[in-house]
């Protein structure tokens, strides 16, 4: 039986464009120093979207992305919506982090899906 897991295991990585989840993996990817920083970046970057701002729109846009072998963020997706405006930035704001530490199976760096909310808070 280990020799036929090992043989997936290196067939799952012969496939490069393979996208994984947590549970497959013995390194999660993550932020250079860690989730809070990541969110601290958030909080830097968004701008609060002058139309939800009239409307006091307040709540969590979730999004879900792929970390890729080289830390960047691709296929940025929302996986639940607040509105259309707290969408888009959340969006514009994901799609520009900074790389991320990739993911890794069995020594090697791969992609993995990542799910993620998005805090649209009024203070």
């Amino acid at each position: 039986m280990g020799i036929a897991m090992s043989l997936n295991q290196a067939k799952a990585q012969d496939n490069p464009n393979k996208v994984y989840d947590f549970t497959s993996l013995e390194k999660t990817p993550d932020y250079p120093g860690g989730i809070k920083k990541f969110y601290e970046f958030l909080g830097r970057e968004i701008k609060y979207p002058e139309v939800a701002k009239r409307n006091s729109t307040q709540g969590k846009v979730f999004a879900s992305f792929v970390v890729e072998k080289n830390g960047a963020l691709s296929d940025v997706q929302i996986t639940r919506s607040l509105t259309p405006e707290t969408d888009k930035e959340a969006l514009r704001v994901l799609n520009k982090s900074p790389r991320w530490n990739p993911g890794l199976l069995n020594g090697r760096p791969v992609r993995v899906k990542y799910n993620i909310n998005v805090n649209f808070s009024m203070k």
